[in-house]
């Protein structure tokens, strides 16, 4: 709100002080025939006394009488000149051999210099001084004080058009986190009212897409999971039976297409689920040591494999810390296997505490990830030009969800470059 209220101020400002400066010029400018009439208006009558006043006396006595009045007319200057005084241009010259008199105007149109002619020789002037420091300091307190008025208006007209935006900003956030329920709620008085209601139209239509997204995903989940399980059973029924060994083998291809089938399903329902946003992290205090061993412990057979090694490094005071055991262990077991699948032969995980939260990593000695690639992994079925295979690639969606199971906690998950040479894989949630 600030930045906004000190940009709107600057351009008033600075176009009132320019328009303050110019302005006066040019209406001074157009209407100068105007203003020189006006003012030679309001001056007659203090030329003609000054005038009869000189010609009560001798021209031997006018120098002592201009002093005189002088004296009288002080902070104005009065003064006895002669009509072709160099002060004078050549028109105002002319002008006062003739017995008219002369008015220079400045600044908003007001006289700076009136000429009066005695007769064809002397004319006495008198000059307007410039305002004294003290009274200037006053009119720019003024403009000051102007200032701070135009500061309080802009003020008082921008505070609710911020609150309605910072309104806005919140929806836009709370629907980022997956409230898609959420709408701004603008009063209709307000001037972004209907920006308001597009806002809130388009975040009605993307709540309808996903829930149909997400419910049609779980209905075919489900709807998949029976027949898989049926075909499981079957395929296990026929293999019971005494069989040529190439139809066993067969059979035994089927099952495991099955069973990747199956484990696909699995997947899916828990990248919904974890869509939800009715999902609520349940925190539990664990103790971070037992809780990594606990996970590795799964991998145990995996890690009986001579050709890696694993190492886990624990730094900071190990006490309890609060957090969702069983999405955290999904995003880490989900991480183990990546790194199991790509590193050659070495792997480490690691745990700091510190008072802000708990930061883990998963490295491995892999070849990494390319830069420009490390945002996309954790998109649901993307997969890297060189994990295509399913074989070796998985499905895509191991990286998608223990991302999403780490955002469900209010933390993070990203992936750089790894000391060891591959990529780390870091968790963070936050106290």
């Amino acid at each position: 709100m600030f930045k906004i209220l000190i940009r709107l101020y600057l351009v008033t400002i600075v176009t009132f002080a320019m328009a303050s400066y110019l302005v006066p010029g040019v209406i001074v400018s157009l209407f100068h025939e105007r203003f020189m009439n006006y003012n030679i208006d309001m001056s007659r009558g203090m030329q003609a006394l000054l005038v009869k006043q000189f010609h009560h006396l001798p021209p031997e006595q006018w120098p002592a009488l201009a002093r005189e009045i002088d004296t009288q007319f002080q902070p104005i200057r009065v003064n006895l000149l002669p009509i072709t005084d160099a002060k004078f241009t050549a028109d105002e010259q002319q002008q006062l051999k003739q017995g008219q008199g002369v008015l220079r105007i400045g600044e908003w149109g007001w006289r700076t210099l009136v000429v009066s002619p005695l007769d064809d020789q002397v004319a006495i002037e008198w000059v307007m001084p410039p305002d004294p420091f003290d009274m200037n300091v006053l009119y720019w307190s003024i403009n000051v004080l102007i200032g701070a008025a135009m500061l309080g208006g802009l003020l008082l007209w921008l505070r609710p058009h911020w609150r309605d935006l910072e309104r806005l900003k919140l929806t836009a956030a709370r629907i980022g986190q997956g409230q898609l329920s959420e709408r701004t709620q603008i009063s209709q008085r307000s001037n972004i009212h209907g920006l308001a209601t597009v806002f809130d139209a388009m975040a009605q239509d993307v709540e309808h897409l996903l829930n149909q997204q997400r419910d049609l995903l779980n209905a075919v989940s489900h709807e998949l999971r029976t027949p898989l399980t049926r075909l499981d059973f079957g395929l296990a029924l026929v293999m019971c039976d005494d069989l040529p060994e190439a139809s066993r083998e067969r059979l035994q291809v089927l099952v495991g297409h099955i069973r990747e089938l199956d484990e696909l399903v699995l997947e899916l329902l828990s990248f919904s689920r974890l869509q939800n946003p009715a999902l609520l992290p349940e925190r539990v205090d664990v103790s971070l040591d037992e809780f990594i061993d606990s996970i590795l412990g799964s991998f145990d057979e995996e890690l009986e494999a001579p050709d890696i090694v694993l190492d886990v490094l624990l730094h900071g005071t190990q006490e309890r810390f609060a957090l969702d055991p069983r999405l955290t262990a999904r995003a880490l077991q989900n991480l183990l296997r990546n790194a199991m699948r790509y590193c050659d032969r070495r792997i480490q995980v690691g745990v700091n505490v510190t008072a802000q939260g708990c930061e883990l990593w998963v490295d491995d000695d892999g070849i990494g990830i390319p830069e420009q690639e490390r945002e996309r992994i954790f998109e649901p079925f993307y997969r890297l030009d060189r994990s295509r295979d399913r074989a070796t690639g998985g499905f895509g969606l191991g990286l998608a969800i223990s991302r999403r199971a780490l955002q469900a906690q209010g933390g993070t998950l990203n992936v750089e470059q790894s000391p060891l040479g591959g990529a780390r894989f870091k968790l963070w949630l936050p106290v």
